[in-house]
């Protein structure tokens, strides 16, 4: 398989884990930093770009959580969370505050490896041209438009913050108006890898989204759930909910 690349840091207190971490992807062909708490990571970002984080949720001082958070209101960089604790509710959780995947431990470094490639996929696949959009590039839904060149969503003159992960939801929905699409294709489209039988983060990114686009989040009217089904994008909104 062809060498990757890209510039990623582990952030970890492990300190064998954060060794391992860094001499396996870089053995992959990645550019690997790592640091063992919060602080550290914000000194290492002032004078450093990076392309992935991968951040352990339990840390010293600030936890990984809290650091995920307030990396959402400053940087648009994929997150990886992992953790010891495995908890289905810490899991949840980490995605509602903006982490692009979860990877409880101990864990295979190939299984991070693969999550990595997918999330890096996702990154550069995102379409160069204005092909199947609705005017270069935009799509147009209430009072929204999409830049899929740009990377951005705006609100009338207004930017809306989207994770990596928030935007590749949206874009697979807006490309495909008033069609079902069931949640095992969303993960497909968003993962790109094996899943859980029990995988609930797709449900968990579209209430995100929601609460970005929805004008009542509890009673959508553009991502529309269809109930043993999936979910459906409805570009001009749902009448029943206006």
């Amino acid at each position: 398989m062809e060498k990757a690349s890209g510039k990623i840091l582990v952030v970890d207190d492990d300190e064998k884990l954060r060794v391992l971490l860094i001499q396996y992807l870089s053995a992959e062909g990645f550019s690997v930093s790592g640091v063992a708490n919060g602080e550290s990571m914000d000194r290492f970002l002032d004078h450093n770009s990076i392309d992935l984080m991968v951040l352990d949720l339990m840390l010293p001082g600030e936890d990984g959580l809290s650091i995920a958070r307030r990396l959402r209101g400053t940087h648009d960089l994929p997150i990886i969370i992992l953790s010891a604790r495995g908890d289905e509710v810490d899991r949840i959780v980490g995605l509602e505050v903006g982490a692009d995947d979860y990877l409880p431990k101990p864990f295979n470094p190939r299984e991070l490896l693969a999550r990595i490639r997918a999330v890096m996929r996702r990154m550069e696949n995102r379409p160069t041209t204005a092909e199947s959009t609705t005017d270069g590039g935009k799509y147009r839904f209430g009072g929204f438009t999409l830049d899929l060149l740009g990377h951005s969503l705006m609100r009338g003159h207004e930017p809306i913050e989207l994770t990596p992960g928030d935007f590749a939801l949206l874009e697979a929905f807006v490309s495909r108006p008033n069609r079902v699409m069931s949640r095992d294709s969303l993960i497909e489209r968003l993962k790109g890898y094996e899943r859980s039988p029990y995988d609930r983060s797709v449900d968990v990114r579209v209430t995100r989204l929601r609460r970005k686009i929805e004008p009542q989040p509890e009673h959508p009217q553009f991502i529309r759930t269809i109930w043993g089904k999936g979910y459906m994008f409805t570009p001009q909104g749902n009448p029943d909910q206006q």
